[in-house]
């Protein structure tokens, strides 16, 4: 029998029958077919995200944004839970009853086991935007609840005014979120909800309106009615990095939300807000929080306090008006400012594929989603992933910058500590994943990224090779046998840079020839991020692929 460490990381198939993806068809797109063959793994238990809500949880900055993200505990996941749900969207989304009304979460398909919203492996968020015709832009983040359930309080009243124009984005923790019409209505078709191409879904992500939500706040933009915050300089000397900046992107860029919940021990949701916790009452203190892991909070929350910078965020009228981040401020800045060379979805993005194979259709799709334009439009790319996979590796710009100040990211929290032990040995594993992700051997880039990993398959260091060079091998040499060189020539020391003593007195080499602690007096390999079940993985225990 497997371990329950294998059961937790087993890789579901990439292939999905029509039972376990469908639902009724519509202008949403929503189909049989799962976002393509390069398939992440279920997602495993959570013993603990670091997380904090942009407006509460955090010391603050001189600046104003957060600096510490404070560490919550979510709710704890079942063992190989069940990663294809279902979203059920209420009546008329777009209005204030709409917006005001729980989304319900329920299995796909019921054989393959239940959903819950309170598993944060199988948790769904929805995102909401508004823009006026004067250019006042707020923001409003519905509530997510079982199927068949009561929320634990009553989600706050959204504000709409008339003439304002809604935007609705999600995220789910799982692997392929499916929208679904509430019985008797035509909410899917009422909110102009997009889920992928004819029956082929994005898979985490969805949209509904967006495209006439960013029409609008462009054309806000352009009169002057709307003003998006400059970008800033970061620690590094250079500007502040966007949802569209190279050093930041992934395999699936621009996907998921910073939308968050309560959950309570026995299941049940709730909006972050006063009146919540009012309501709830003592249970609050047992109450943990729901996030989804995702682009937009790994930048909102962790890289830009990190490198001194400042989030775009807008009062929250699901968070008693407090001011958040979301998908759409982080898209709007990145189109006003983000300079060249700019990431925009790829070709080769997992999520945009049908049966394996690219579609410009799908991925013109998404891209509109998230105010991109098209393949081939004035100003755009033609979605190459060759040149897209050179940026991302071989450019100064992408990952490179991270490893150029890694003094600075080792510095910032990680994320997940399941990944990497802090902010520099994260983003460093999560490009490393990304490689295979995006099938950049197949367009002749070398993957130039060493990881050293624990014994728990955690980085612990890392170093990358310069341009046009093969990654260091295993042991911390490279492949004449001299110390793997990192950008620039240098050495890449551990995290912090010391030599540390393992336990028992042993010490290992790590990238560069470093020495770093190992538990046990283990000799820890140094070497790409190991397959898992056939693929890389993002997150190598599997935990959070959304990063």
């Amino acid at each position: 029998m497997p371990s329950l460490a294998e059961r937790l990381h087993r890789r579901r198939s990439a292939s999905l029958s029509p039972s376990e993806t469908s639902s009724p068809h519509g202008p949403s797109g929503v189909g049989r077919e799962s976002s393509g063959g390069r398939r992440r793994p279920a997602a495993v238990a959570a013993t603990g995200l670091a997380i904090c809500a942009l407006a509460a949880g955090c010391t603050s900055s001189p600046s104003g944004g957060p600096t510490r993200p404070t560490r919550v505990h979510l709710a704890a996941a079942t063992a190989d839970p069940n990663a294809n749900c279902t979203l059920i969207v209420p009546a008329n989304p777009l209005t204030p009853a709409g917006l005001a009304t729980p989304y319900q979460l329920t299995a796909t398909n019921p054989a393959d086991g239940p959903c819950n919203e309170a598993n944060i492996a199988q948790s769904a968020f929805v995102q909401g935007a508004i823009i006026t015709q004067d250019g006042q832009l707020t923001l409003y983040d519905p509530l997510v609840i079982d199927a068949g359930t009561q929320p634990a309080a009553p989600p706050a009243m959204a504000q709409v005014p008339a003439g304002a124009t809604v935007g609705l984005w999600f995220g789910f923790n799982g692997d392929n979120l499916t929208l679904q019409a509430a019985n008797g209505t035509d909410s899917l078709a009422q909110g102009n909800c997009v889920n992928g191409l004819n029956g082929s879904i994005f898979g985490q992500f969805a949209h509904c309106n967006a495209p006439a939500f960013f029409q609008t706040a462009n054309q806000q933009i352009a009169a002057n009615k709307l003003q998006v915050p400059p970008l800033g300089m970061a620690k590094d000397g250079l500007p502040c990095p966007t949802v569209r900046d190279f050093s930041l992107i992934d395999q699936d860029q621009s996907d998921n939300v910073t939308a968050q919940y309560l959950a309570l021990p026995n299941g049940q949701t709730a909006q972050k807000n006063a009146a919540a916790a009012a309501a709830i009452g003592n249970a609050v203190n047992n109450a943990v929080n729901l996030a989804n892991a995702s682009d937009n909070v790994l930048l909102d929350v962790f890289v830009l306090p990190t490198l001194g910078c400042t989030p775009s965020t807008r009062p929250n009228g699901a968070q008693d008006g407090q001011a958040t981040g979301s998908l759409p401020l982080n898209e709007l800045q990145a189109a006003a400012f983000q300079a060249a060379p700019i990431a925009l979805l790829p070709l080769n993005d997992p999520m945009t594929l049908v049966n394996n194979n690219p579609s410009a259709d799908k991925t013109n799709l998404f891209r509109l989603g998230v105010d991109q334009p098209p393949l081939g439009a004035a100003g755009s790319d033609n979605g190459d992933g060759a040149a897209y996979c050179n940026n991302l590796f071989t450019n100064p710009a992408g990952i490179r910058r991270v490893f150029n100040a890694q003094a600075i990211f080792a510095a910032g929290q990680t994320p997940d500590a399941a990944t990497g032990t802090n902010l520099f040995t994260f983003l460093a594993a999560r490009a490393n994943g990304s490689f295979e992700n995006l099938n950049c051997a197949n367009f002749g880039v070398a993957n130039p990224i060493t990881l050293t990993l624990d014994g728990n398959g955690v980085a612990t260091a890392a170093a990358i090779a310069p341009a046009g060079q093969p990654a260091p091998a295993a042991g911390g040499q490279a492949a004449g046998g001299q110390a793997a060189p990192a950008a620039g020539g240098q050495g890449m020391p551990a995290a912090g840079g010391q030599a540390a003593p393992a336990a028992g007195g042993q010490t290992t080499p790590a990238a560069g020839g470093q020495t770093t602690a190992q538990a046990g007096g283990q000799t820890a390999a140094t070497t790409a991020a190991p397959p898992r079940n056939g693929r890389r993985q993002v997150g190598m225990q599997g935990r959070f692929r959304n990063w």
